[in-house]
C-alpha cells in the first residue's frame, strides 16, 4: 500500500516538474500568445454577458492573465521608491491586491468597449534579452482600425512576467505612477488612504479622461 502511494505521488512530482520546465522553456513571446489568445478567445465567446456582468470578466482576466503579471514588480515601480521604502509588508501586500484588481479593470473595461476583429503578436524584431524584453501586437476592430499594443516582459525565477504595457503609445506604468504621486500629494501623504482607495482612483481617472 505504502509502495503505491509513493508510486502515485512520484507520478506527480514528476507531473509537476514537466510542467515547470515546460513553463520555464517558454519564450516570452510564447507566453504572450499564449495569454493574448486565450484570453480573445473567451472574451468574443462571451462579450454580451461580460458587457452586462464586468465584474465576471474582471475575474475572468485574472484568471488568465494574473499568474503571468509581476504584481509585486509593477506594484513597487507604481509606489517608487520615494513611498515604497515607508510602505510596510502589510501595506505592500495590501496596494499589490487592490493595483491587480485596478489593473483588470483598467484593461478589460478597454477591451469590452469595442469589438476585436483580430489580434496579431508580431514577430520579434531582435533577439530576445535574456531577463528583459519587449512583445510588440496588434489589435484590430470592427473598423479596421489597428491599436497597437507593446508588453515589456521580465524574467524571474526562469518565467516570462509582464511588467508593463504601452497602449496607443500611452504608458500604463507611467500613468499609473502619475496617478499614485498625485493621490499621495491630495490626500497629505496618507499611505493608507491611498492604497484603500486606489480602484476607486483609477476608476475615477479612467471615467474621466473617457467623458473628453
Amino acid at each position: 500500500m505504502i509502495q503505491k502511494l509513493f508510486s502515485k505521488l512520484s507520478f506527480v512530482a514528476v507531473l509537476l516538474l514537466m510542467t515547470g520546465f515546460a513553463q520555464a522553456e517558454q519564450t516570452a513571446h510564447q507566453v504572450v500568445e499564449q495569454t493574448v489568445e486565450e484570453l480573445f478567445a473567451d472574451l468574443n465567446a462571451n462579450r454580451e454577458l461580460y458587457r452586462a456582468e464586468p465584474e465576471t470578466f474582471y475575474a475572468t482576466m485574472n484568471r488568465i492573465i494574473g499568474e503571468v503579471v509581476d504584481v509585486e514588480g509593477v506594484a513597487r515601480s507604481v509606489m517608487t521608491v520615494r513611498y515604497s521604502r515607508r510602505a510596510t509588508d502589510a501595506q505592500m501586500l495590501r496596494f499589490q491586491e487592490n493595483f491587480k484588481r485596478s489593473l483588470m479593470q483598467f484593461y478589460g473595461n478597454a477591451l469590452l468597449e469595442y469589438n476585436n476583429s483580430g489580434v496579431r503578436v508580431l514577430p520579434a524584431s531582435a533577439p530576445e534579452g535574456e531577463q528583459r524584453t519587449e512583445v510588440r501586437m496588434e489589435v484590430k476592430d470592427s473598423r479596421g482600425t489597428i491599436y497597437p499594443v507593446s508588453y515589456t516582459m521580465v524574467k524571474i525565477n526562469e518565467r516570462w512576467m509582464l511588467r508593463n504595457v504601452v497602449i496607443e503609445g500611452i504608458n500604463i506604468g507611467k500613468l499609473f505612477r502619475d496617478q499614485f504621486a498625485e493621490a499621495m500629494q491630495r490626500n497629505r501623504n496618507n499611505l493608507d488612504w491611498v492604497i484603500d482607495t486606489w480602484v476607486d482612483t483609477v476608476a475615477r481617472t479612467r471615467a474621466a479622461e473617457a467623458a473628453k
